[in-house]
């Protein structure tokens, strides 16, 4: 009994996984780019989820905006930093995922986003206990659960990883600037000990002026 409750459950999973179509990815938006990606569903009805956070550059803001087959605008932003959605597609086709970094005019923008079309419809509970074989038994309970805290898991291991990421930028940002200052402060220095050097020839030389002393 326990090894067909593992083979069930082995079974489930592997459903689920085969209805779920996912791709996450990283990928740099120059200066007034446009960058769209696509992901086709199958049939109205299915869910959408759609993550994206900017790990580096300028001030971690990007423009997007998600369309449907129609080109119906479903949601959009402006300077967003992050953005975790999940859509319900109503019509079938190809849906666009675009971002644009219309703001910069120097700086790249490194973006890590991920789009999941997820077609696995959960039944209902069962109202009578004579009624499990026709809806979720308790063994697909116990994996939407473990879908559910494992989703949870990866949504703690998205935050964690872009704030260490925006941490990792804003330090090589501050050492970049840190140096050029170090290096703008040395010339001065020397500038102003090469002048007064000048200025000193000037008051002992014979085409110079003659001061008392």
């Amino acid at each position: 009994m326990l090894l067909l409750n593992a083979l069930a459950l082995c079974a489930s999973l592997l459903a689920a996984a085969g209805h779920a179509r996912a791709s996450a990815l990283t990928t740099s938006v120059s200066p007034n780019e446009r960058l769209c990606f696509y992901a086709d569903v199958d049939k109205a009805g299915e869910k959408i989820g759609f993550y994206f956070a900017v790990q580096a550059g300028g001030s971690f803001d990007i423009d997007f905006d998600v369309k449907d087959p129609n080109e119906k605008v479903l949601l959009d932003g402006q300077r967003e930093r992050s953005g975790d959605y999940v859509l319900t597609a109503n019509t079938a086709g190809e849906y666009s995922f675009c971002f644009e970094n219309d703001m910069s005019t120097l700086t790249d923008k490194l973006i890590d986003f991920d789009i999941m079309v997820e077609s696995e419809p959960r039944r209902e509970v069962a109202a009578k206990p004579g009624q499990v074989a026709d809806h979720t038994s308790p063994l697909e309970e116990s994996v939407y659960r473990l879908s559910s805290m494992l989703m949870s898991i990866k949504r703690t291991q998205r935050y964690f990883h872009t704030r260490e990421t925006r941490g990792f930028s804003l330090v090589k940002s501050t050492q970049s600037r840190l140096f050029w200052y170090a290096v703008c402060e040395s010339l001065a220095v020397v500038g102003m000990a090469v002048l007064q050097v000048y200025v000193l020839q000037t008051f002992f030389t014979k085409t110079g002026r003659k001061y008392k002393v």
